[in-house]
């Protein structure tokens, strides 16, 4: 294994380190592995926090910041973090007028916003959760009881993250959160697994001329395994396979997100835009919005998903709202 890593022990706590470091906009603590704006929350204003296992970055760190998340809870790497975290995040953040949490359909999440709500709950802070279950790879996966949680996580947090900027209340906050998830399908493919540090090796063994077909964010098993294709073919049955979940209607808009798993060159990834573009024009479908880039990884696992949001005025006017986070930037 090659890293750049000073102790497999000590990754997450020095990779917060130099988030402090580089972005003075954030207030990080490094004890209590919190990740939160630096100014005190908006009186009247929903907060959203969101959270989940390291590896994933720039999720949910990195989305921290204007028009999008008030704090996130870094775990150890694939690792939810606990209910503590969640819990000083929400109290940290809290404007008075309640808290969202946004949590990935992974059993160790689900429980531990869960518990961190009632605690929150406890000390007089109302929370909302929206459940992000946007997989259409597989059922029931290793980690999860239903459908896994991906890339509709930045779309839930963006559009969400805008709405609460414009002064929604908490249960408006939380539906728009929901719908933004109910409207979002994803899938995607592994090419190689990820090496965690503690491990020091692959997640799993993948020989070099065949793909994981469906896989998970944690390099979970997927649908198959198959000989490697021409991308054009891959994105064809990706592509099948989200529709096939959610069809779409010639003359709907939607929002695309190409999203690279941490070892995919851009360069491959505006390959599959292209087909993915090609795609849905012969189909009628307009892209209103896109982004292409690593946004929700799994370390340096090479492969890529796609997820599609259908979308109507309102999602693209919040999803044009100004944000300003480390991973994500416009209009300000």
């Amino acid at each position: 294994m090659k890293k750049l890593i000073n102790s497999p022990d000590d990754v997450v706590s020095e990779a917060l380190t130099g988030i402090a470091a580089a972005h003075p906009e954030l207030r990080v603590d490094v004890k209590e592995r919190v990740v939160a704006r630096a100014g005190q929350t908006k009186v009247g204003k929903v907060a959203l926090v969101s959270g989940g296992g390291s590896g994933h970055e720039p999720l949910h760190g990195g989305f921290v910041g204007l028009g999008m998340l008030d704090a996130a809870c870094p775990g150890e790497v694939f690792t939810s973090p606990v209910p503590g975290q969640m819990l000083a995040a929400a109290l940290g953040v809290d404007g008075g007028a309640g808290v969202v949490f946004v949590v990935k359909n992974y059993t160790g999440d689900v429980l531990n916003f869960q518990m961190a709500a009632e605690l929150a709950g406890d000390e007089g802070v109302s929370v909302e959760t929206v459940l992000v279950d946007d997989d259409v790879a597989v059922q029931d996966s290793t980690w999860t009881a239903g459908r896994r949680g991906t890339g509709a996580t930045l779309f839930v947090e963006k559009i969400a993250g805008a709405a609460a900027e414009r002064g929604d209340s908490l249960a408006e906050v939380a539906a728009i959160g929901r719908r933004v998830n109910a409207a979002s399908r994803s899938f995607a493919v592994a090419l190689t697994s990820g090496t965690t540090p503690a491990a020091g090796h692959p997640g799993f063994d993948l020989p070099e001329d065949e793909i994981e077909v469906g896989v998970g964010i944690h390099g979970e098993p997927g649908r198959r395994r198959e000989k490697i294709r021409p991308a054009r073919e891959i994105v064809a049955d990706v592509l099948g396979a989200i529709l096939a979940d959610q069809p779409l209607a010639s003359g709907e808009e939607v929002i695309v997100l190409v999203n690279g798993l941490g070892g995919t060159p851009l360069l491959e990834l505006y390959i599959v835009y292209g087909e993915v573009a090609a795609l849905l024009e012969a189909k009628g479908v307009r892209i209103a919005r896109n982004l292409v880039g690593n946004y929700v990884t799994s370390l340096d696992m090479a492969g890529v998903s796609i997820t599609v949001c259908r979308a109507d005025a309102e999602l693209l006017e919040l999803w044009d709202a100004p944000v300003n986070t480390p991973g994500l930037r416009w209009g300000v």
